[in-house]
């Protein structure tokens, strides 16, 4: 057995990016092909690749891009964005993940990222790193029949229009950039982003069938307001239709478009069970139906996990529910975000610093990081540990700050030919 110390944890790029996809393939399950390798290559320039490498042997992968994450009150937070994290199976137990983050956690805070992001494929990992989750998504199966949406009745999709790849490539970018203005959670999608999408430049992993695109068009300003992609798979079982369809983006930035859209797709014909995948669990769709207990959810799952780099930039990008201060005595093993600070902020700013005044809150990055996008309450987390109310009121307050009326939400789109929950 290697020792780690031995074991080199390194950037990657260019000779090493076969070994580097050979290996980040082995640990998600994907056979390696030369066409995977070229397209981490096209994106070696943008991104960072960190390997572990035993000799001439790659046993672990990294990566991390620059990305921009909306924050409550619409500001674009840039941020590190961390995936196809794998250790191989033959090394784990080394430290060679620890030293990984360590290093990219680090880079990021000296490039002035002051927030790193990821979506974690298992639970226990990411918390003794820092991060924390921060947003929640839930997978919904709906029963067509059970629905009570009348096919026949046109004036309940009125406005959507089954366009190409190339006319959806054209609308839809706008439509998704609307969103993302004012949707917390949300991620940029870059213009290779929508290229995959539309199959214009096809992404890593085996080919797959062109899927169906459809727009919303606004009737009374003719803009696209909503856009729909989705495949179907034809079955039939004893003469009858029991086909599937499978959302695999849906965004709108009006509730009419995201009505028309869903029951569009819950009335296509053959079509028996419409599977919804990567919604936060408040959405409204369910309600867009005629029965709403039609769309069952098949699984809730915590989702985007979020760790806080620069406590004072990260808290004055954002606004607050009331106009209220608060000194944080932050707690941070790795010393980024520790600190006391004075947070004074806003519906309409915020600003924080630090401060030698007395906390009215202990609490540790981790559990500031699951609070910082509004989706969960400091008085339920408090019970958990890593919380101490200093002065009384002091949960009540942060919770009256950080909460927001609708749960954020990191809108995802299937790209791939994995569709199940939680797939990264």
């Amino acid at each position: 057995m290697t020792d780690s110390a031995v074991i080199d944890i390194r950037p990657v790029a260019g000779d090493d990016l076969p070994a580097w996809t050979r290996a980040w393939g082995n640990g998600y399950l994907r056979p390696y092909a030369e066409s995977n390798v070229d397209a981490i290559r096209s994106s070696a320039d943008r991104d960072r690749f960190i390997g572990a490498f035993d000799k001439d042997r790659c046993v672990g992968t990294y990566r991390s891009s620059a990305q921009e994450l909306t924050v409550p009150g619409g500001s674009f937070l840039p941020v590190s964005a961390i995936s196809r994290v794998s250790v191989a199976g033959t090394h784990r137990r080394r430290g060679l993940l620890t030293k990984m983050v360590e290093m990219d956690l680090r880079g990021a805070f000296e490039r002035g990222e002051p927030v790193a992001v990821l979506d974690a494929a298992q639970y226990p990992i990411y918390g003794r790193f820092g991060f924390g989750p921060s947003t929640a998504m839930a997978w919904f199966e709906i029963d067509v029949h059970r629905a009570r949406l009348d096919p026949r009745r046109t004036n309940d999709t009125s406005g959507v229009l089954v366009v190409d790849p190339r006319e959806y490539l054209k609308a839809a970018p706008e439509v998704y950039e609307r969103l993302r203005a004012v949707q917390p959670g949300a991620l940029r999608r870059d213009e290779r982003w929508w290229q995959e999408a539309t199959g214009q430049h096809p992404g890593p992993g085996p080919d797959r069938p062109e899927p169906f695109f459809a727009l919303y068009m606004d009737p009374d300003t003719g803009e696209a307001d909503g856009l729909l992609c989705f495949s179907a798979e034809e079955r039939w079982g004893a003469m009858l239709p029991q086909s599937p369809l499978w959302v695999r983006d849906l965004v709108a930035v009006s509730p009419r478009a995201e009505a028309a859209l869903l029951r569009y797709a819950v009335t296509v014909d053959w079509v028996t069970t419409v599977h919804l995948p990567y919604r936060a669990p408040d959405t409204l769709l369910p309600l867009w139906l005629g029965d709403p207990r039609a769309a069952r959810i098949s699984a809730l799952s915590d989702y985007m996990w979020l760790r806080i780099l620069d406590t004072p930039r990260a808290l004055s990008a954002r606004t607050y529910g009331i106009e209220a201060s608060l000194v944080l005595e932050v707690a941070d093993a790795a010393g980024y975000a520790a600190g006391t600070w004075l947070l004074e902020g806003g519906p309409d700013g915020a600003s924080c610093t630090r401060t030698t005044r007395g906390p009215d809150l202990r609490i540790d990055v981790r559990i500031l990081s699951s609070l910082y996008l509004g989706d969960d309450s400091a008085t339920r987390l408090a019970a958990l540990g890593g919380t101490e109310e200093v002065r009384p009121g002091a949960l009540a307050r942060v919770d009256a700050m950080f909460r927001t009326g609708r749960r954020p939400w990191s809108p995802r789109a299937v790209l791939g030919t994995r569709y199940q929950a939680g797939a990264p």
